[in-house]
């Protein structure tokens, strides 16, 4: 592994957010200015394919990436704000057990995105 994408890895292990490309860009050449935004993409594609980082998409037109390694979690995307809110809940992963099951299938993984907006407590959404 080049220093460079020794870097790019850091910055990943280290975020508690979900950035894109070129927020992992400005992280990385924060510590190392000979870092490109071309190193950066293709770093990250070559992560994704060696499945070190998970893409994910919220619909708002920009790839963020995630630690693969990271604890199960699902996600929350807050349409109003862009903010990813990470969530377990181990009802849900009951839930969702018993419906493969329910359907002839044991689940090998999944991958739960919700998308909403805060609710208006001055209007009772």
């Amino acid at each position: 592994m080049t220093g460079q994408r020794r870097i790019i890895a850091e910055v990943m292990e280290i975020a508690r957010d979900h950035p894109d490309v070129e927020e992992i860009y400005a992280r990385a050449s924060a510590i190392d200015n000979a870092i490109s935004l071309a190193t950066v993409y293709r770093t990250v594609k070559l992560f994704e394919e060696v499945n070190i980082l998970d893409r994910l998409e919220f619909g708002d037109g920009r790839s963020r990436y995630e630690d693969a390694d990271r604890a199960h979690h699902d996600h929350l995307f807050d349409l109003k704000t862009g903010e990813v809110i990470e969530f377990v809940d181990p009802d849900l992963e009951i839930l969702q057990e018993k419906i493969a099951q329910r359907l002839g299938y044991r689940l090998k993984g999944h991958k739960m995105e919700l998308f909403g907006v805060p609710l208006d407590k001055d209007k009772g959404d």
